[in-house]
């Protein structure tokens, strides 16, 4: 028979940042940890209907722009300000440039980049430093991934190698960092506005045009309160559990003892590994 995981308090975990709250998973989960009575700090690139609700709900937004180091930069230093934090969620994705890799414009590839990776590190190099130390579950550091782990993406190659790389630095990370938790988690197709760039561009997402169509068309997205209760999920997880891999939402087995006990006993699980080393041999 199948236990539910029998889940270790999260109660001391109390300030919880996330980089892009006004993204819709980012919105979902500082709706639910506010109404936990948790803090949270959050950043907005844009100021949006998400934005006003999240602040009359009582989250503190700051202005964060990551293709300006300056304004990347002063949001590090103003949410430090704030004190120790206990979680970072990284919050940022952008599906462009859209199109085979030899049609895009290669400013724009590599401004994907730096928004879907290099600029997130920033973010997080500026304020690993101000991460609360003593609590029993050690901070924790909160990425996405995204399509291509185990196929090619064809048409968003930098979205892909961007979240190939996180998952990768989500390993390293723990390795070098043993006093923190770092996790990926893969949501599925979730309904939000990250899918548009896809819809605005018909001609250049090939086949994924028409798959994605029929998914938000449908009542195939997976739904965003399941993402949510799998990032709380992750949040208890001690770290020889759920540190330096990648979950996926839809596929995985989260909440239950089996899957922890599997994970308990192989360091490998869920990370990024070559297929194939013991052919032939």
């Amino acid at each position: 028979m199948n236990q539910k995981s029998k889940l270790n308090p999260a109660k001391d975990l109390k300030r919880r940042i996330i980089l892009s709250a006004s993204s819709d998973i980012g919105t979902a989960l500082a709706q639910s940890w506010l109404e936990q009575g948790f803090e949270v700090l959050g950043t907005f690139r844009t100021h949006s209907i998400n934005c006003d609700k999240l602040e009359h709900a009582g989250a503190k937004l700051i202005h964060c722009d990551l293709n300006d180091k300056i304004s990347l930069n002063s949001a590090i230093k103003e949410l430090s300000s704030f004190g120790r934090w206990d979680i970072l969620t990284i919050a940022v994705g952008a599906l462009e440039p859209i199109g085979k890799f030899l049609e895009t414009d290669f400013d724009h590839w590599e401004n994907s980049i730096s928004i879907n990776f290099i600029s997130q590190l920033r973010f997080i190099h500026g304020l690993l430093p101000y991460r609360r130390q003593g609590s029993k579950l050690m901070p924790l550091v909160l990425f996405f991934a995204g399509g291509g782990t185990n196929n090619a993406t064809i048409n968003y190659s930098a979205y892909t190698i961007s979240k190939i790389a996180s998952i990768k630095i989500c390993e390293l990370l723990d390795a070098e960092i043993p006093d923190t938790r770092f996790v990926i988690l893969g949501p599925g197709v979730v309904r939000t506005k990250i899918h548009e760039a896809t819809l605005n561009s018909p001609e250049k997402a090939g086949s994924n045009y028409k798959k994605t169509l029929e998914i938000l068309s449908g009542d195939k997205c997976y739904p965003m309160s399941k993402v949510v209760d799998c990032c709380n999920w992750l949040i208890t997880g001690d770290r020889n559990i759920i540190s330096g891999r990648n979950f996926s939402a839809v596929n995985d087995k989260w909440g239950y003892r089996e899957l922890e006990n599997l994970l308990a006993s192989d360091q490998n699980i869920y990370k990024l590994r070559r297929f194939g080393n013991d052919l032939l041999h």
